[in-house]
């Protein structure tokens, strides 16, 4: 992976650091712990939260022994597993910093471009990553659901950025609390978010990010029954949305 150049940048006074696992216990670990020193470089102090979506393997058991080393992890667990959404959701619940920044913990990002939002957030309430070229397993298929999608999300809530659902995403605290309860617990989670943003006339900055393979562990963003499970949520939203509900 790519290491990051040595920009000396203003340090954030307080960042809560979240990622999402399913069934990555080959990649915990080593997410945690190259993410720690970029923490100490970016932030006065800060906490990562590890949240487990009903994984099956040992991520969960990793999780916990890496929390009982120390006390800035904590883990957040759901059972069974419940979907993106709900743990991007736990993830912003159970942040308690001034800022708050996730990623998802599968090594296809390198938490140390954390920098680039960093350099951004003083002019926004949230920063919102774009993958620059995207390195994902059967990438046609991805991009053809990809666009579908964002085509169904313009039409809907006539939401426009370069990569909706890239994961890598920073917020200030009081911006996402004001967007709050997330309710899609699918993929639909970041259209939700944006969307709302949008309405609520937030400020948003996009940044260009670096994406790699994934070389352990499962991606189901391809899956057939996620997308349609995507666009019956985005009518779910868009019918909300319509009728005041949020």
């Amino acid at each position: 992976m790519e290491k990051i150049k040595n920009v000396k940048i203003n340090k954030l006074p307080s960042l809560s650091i979240f990622f999402p696992f399913w069934n990555e216990e080959e990649n915990i670990a080593k997410v945690v712990a190259s993410t720690i020193p970029i923490a100490n470089k970016v932030a006065e102090k800060w906490e990562i939260i590890m949240v487990d979506d009903g994984s099956t393997d040992k991520t969960l058991e990793i999780a916990k022994r890496l929390a009982a080393k120390d006390k800035r992890l904590r883990v957040v667990t759901h059972q069974p597993n419940r979907g993106y959404g709900a743990a991007l959701n736990s993830g912003f619940s159970h942040a308690k910093y001034k800022y708050i920044v996730f990623t998802d913990g599968d090594l296809q990002f390198n938490f140390g471009e954390v920098t680039k939002f960093v350099e951004r957030i003083p002019e926004a309430d949230l920063v919102i990553g774009y993958r620059k070229k995207r390195r994902d397993r059967n990438l046609l298929k991805r991009l053809l659901l990809m666009y579908l999608l964002k085509l169904n999300v313009f039409i809907l809530f006539r939401v426009h950025f370069k990569d909706i659902d890239c994961a890598f995403k920073m917020f200030r605290k009081e911006a996402i609390e004001t967007i709050m309860p997330i309710r899609s617990e699918g993929a639909m989670v970041s259209t939700e978010i944006l969307a709302k943003a949008k309405r609520k006339k937030l400020r948003i900055a996009e940044v260009g990010v670096t994406h790699y393979p994934r070389t352990h562990g499962d991606q189901s963003g391809a899956n057939f029954q996620v997308v349609l499970r995507a666009i019956f949520e985005s009518f779910i939203l868009w019918w909300d949305l319509k009728n005041g509900r949020y």
